[in-house]
């Protein structure tokens, strides 16, 4: 499913993302669609990937129930494979991003010649896929359109995007879900690489949203070879959407005006499906089974209008 265009009792709002299309019912709920639409460089692409959304979905779901002893989050409930029903929150406008290895855009801009990223000093001589002596934080803002940017801790602070006491409790969430969230993954053989998570607030308290440990929002590497392949200055094998993002750039893209959008073949569609379902059996232990996707869009409404209706949220 690329697009969704329901209408529901009680909708007061609708917001399409790259991927996610967010439904508002009434002033306190929120129901997140998630397509198999895909993005890179900010860039939604018009091409589907089977079974995308199911994935990151369900990921993101086991996630959240594993984590809530960390910080409460959204979600009340998974009525459909493909969707999430949660609480409203007041989204604070940045993006917590954490990285535990010199990888993907950190290590392009450290290759450029910069060694300072978001105000975090780096040192001289690292490599690419290099461990941090410690993760680091590195801020974005958040747009609904464009690109994100990077912004440090200060500026944040000083524009008023998050008070300081905000932004510190913020920091001590992420680096708690980072050491969780890696913790899972060496327990299946996988390395998390780096990651993102967003924040909300709703009634004076900060909530865990959106999404967490997929491969679109985070980065894999399998650790049984990690070492060897550093060693030796070879690309690591890894289980997310930078292979995506690579091949992009073989291609001649990275998302700049005028650039023409490089064509993903049925073939290779399929590829990043097997790539993406290969990373939920690793990452969840569980075989993934594929939901019937004929007449998805009238199972997702239906599923979607059954919950509201038994919860009396229409």
């Amino acid at each position: 499913m690329i697009s969704t265009n329901y209408y529901f009792i009680g909708q007061t709002d609708f917001f399409c993302g790259k991927i996610r299309d967010v439904y508002t019912i009434g002033n306190d709920v929120l129901v997140m669609i998630v397509t198999d639409r895909i993005s890179a460089f900010d860039i939604v692409f018009p091409y589907t990937i089977p079974y995308k959304g199911q994935i990151l979905n369900q990921i993101a779901s086991k996630f959240l129930d594993a984590t809530v002893d960390i910080i409460p989050n959204w979600k009340l409930a998974m009525p459909d494979p493909m969707v999430t029903v949660g609480l409203k929150c007041e989204p604070f406008k940045i993006e917590m991003i954490i990285r535990g290895y010199l990888a993907g855009s950190a290590w392009r801009e450290y290759k450029s010649g910069r060694r300072s990223i978001c105000s975090v000093i780096l040192p001289e001589g690292l490599r690419e896929n290099e461990k941090f002596k410690n993760p680091i934080i590195t801020p974005t803002t958040k747009t609904n359109k464009g690109h994100d940017e990077n912004i440090s801790k200060e500026k944040i602070i000083d524009c008023g995007l998050v008070s300081k006491d905000e932004y510190e409790q913020l920091e001590y969430y992420t680096l708690a879900l980072f050491k969780r969230g890696s913790d899972i993954a060496i327990s299946k053989g996988l390395i998390l690489v780096d990651t993102k998570y967003e924040f909300g607030k709703r009634d004076g308290k900060i909530y865990l949203i959106d999404e967490i440990h997929t491969p679109d929002s985070s980065r894999y590497f399998y650790a049984g070879n990690y070492q060897e392949l550093f060693e030796k200055g070879e690309n690591q094998k890894q289980l997310s959407k930078e292979f995506v993002r690579q091949w992009l750039v073989e291609q001649g893209f990275q998302g700049k005006d005028c650039q023409p959008i490089p064509n993903m073949t049925h073939e290779y569609c399929q590829s990043i499906s097997q790539r993406y379902i290969e990373l939920y059996e690793i990452i969840t232990g569980e075989k993934f089974i594929k939901s019937d996707i004929h007449n998805v869009s009238d199972r997702i409404e239906k599923n979607i209008k059954d919950f509201l209706d038994k919860n009396k949220l229409m």
